[in-house]
């Protein structure tokens, strides 16, 4: 059978739902992305965003960008293993060191990236890495192309994740890695628990704070210094796409760890390492981060906002507890059609369909910014509830 045969039988599905009107990707957006956009000559709110803290719009994040373009040019024209280590990409790894209480740091060119080489670097055969079943592809990845065996359990149950470590060999080597706050369900890992059973069962514990970090935390560090955990927990990763404003990724720990992971993350080492413009970014958005605490406060306003509200409206939103608030839908074309008019209503979204959820658990994901509105959020809770009404949601 020819190879593009699957290529061939997948072009008219795509095609067909474009026709019809509702193919949901790839959108052009006509602005810098902010709290709203322009779409189509048409200003909409955005409530599909992990721009968090709403910092890629900030003119000193995007001066920082320009000024290390002036400085470094473009890109750095190799892998950070050879030719591509700037002094800057040395000064944000220090720097984020310090801002999630590890020892050393080390940044990758994206967030998957960052997950797929630090987890396939350390975990061999022999070795077993254990996942939550809702977490990120990108660490799901990573532990497919380790040579390690993977196990996985359920969604944030402690009781399933005993289970798993009691069935390993006590003296094999383990790595647990869980998102810290979960991308699509909008809730947040039960650390204080995770935390104790690892160590009893003898297992590494590694976080995913991209959607944490810049949201949680007394300084913004993430959910593991929401919890208080920093010193327990062994790996931090984060990502830069997110309240950074920016696009790249970091794993921080102990110095030994972290060196092992700088000279045998494939991911790394065979990269192009981040272009002076995106260290730049990520370093001003750290500082803003750090020093204006008032916008992640102005975030949870905004956030507790909208989880009183949706719910007060009748949605179903899961267990979020977060500014990733989850509309459950279930039928495809049901969300779909739910998508297709609050976008014609001036709201953006995302709606998510299977690989991205189980079957029949379709949902739209929405996000939160520090810079929305009091008036844009009311505003789209008024079409929330006028297009919930109108197809049937509500």
């Amino acid at each position: 059978m020819d190879l593009f045969k699957k290529c061939e039988d997948y072009y008219p599905i795509v095609a067909r739902v474009k026709n019809e009107g509702y193919y949901p990707y790839f959108i052009p957006i006509d602005s810098q992305p902010d709290h709203n956009v322009v779409i189509d000559g048409k200003r909409m709110i955005m409530l599909g965003s992990n721009n968090y803290l709403g910092l890629t719009a900030d003119p000193r994040v995007k001066k920082a960008a320009i000024r290390a373009t002036e400085k470094y040019g473009t890109g750095c024209t190799g892998s950070r293993f050879l030719n591509g280590t700037l002094d800057i990409h040395i000064e944000l790894e220090e720097k984020l060191a310090r801002f999630v209480h590890k020892e050393d740091c080390i940044c990758f060119s994206t967030g998957y990236q960052t997950n797929l080489g630090s987890i396939s670097a350390l975990v061999h055969k022999g070795d077993y890495v254990v996942t939550d079943k809702l977490d990120h592809a990108s660490i799901i990845d990573g532990a497919f192309l380790s040579r390690g065996a993977m196990k996985r359990f359920v969604h944030n149950d402690m009781d399933s994740l005993q289970h798993v470590l009691a069935s390993l060999p006590a003296d094999a080597g383990k790595l647990v890695v869980v998102d810290g706050l979960f991308s699509m369900q909008g809730d947040i890992v039960p650390l204080p628990e995770l935390v104790p059973l690892c160590k009893r069962y003898g297992a590494r514990i590694m976080v995913d704070e991209a959607h944490s970090a810049g949201v949680m935390g007394s300084t913004g560090a993430g959910v593991t210094e929401h919890f208080s955990l920093s010193e327990e927990v062994d790996l931090v990763m984060g990502t830069f796409s997110k309240s950074f404003a920016s696009l790249g990724g970091f794993i921080a720990g102990e110095r030994k760890v972290i060196t092992f992971i700088r000279h045998n993350a494939r991911s790394l080492i065979f990269s192009a390492s981040m272009t002076p413009a995106s260290v730049a970014s990520a370093l001003a958005a750290l500082e803003i981060i750090i020093a204006e605490p008032q916008r992640r406060e102005q975030l949870w306003r905004n956030t507790r906002m909208m989880l009183d509200g949706l719910p007060k409206l009748g949605f179903d939103i899961g267990t979020s507890e977060s500014p990733v608030i989850p509309l459950h839908i279930g039928d495809d074309m049901k969300t779909l059609y739910f998508w297709k008019e609050l976008h014609h209503a001036g709201v953006f979204v995302n709606p998510v369909l299977p690989p991205g959820v189980p079957p029949a658990r379709c949902l739209i994901r929405t996000s939160y910014m520090a810079t929305h509105t009091e008036e844009e959020l009311h505003r789209a809770l008024e079409i929330f509830q006028k297009v919930g009404v109108e197809t049937g949601v509500l």
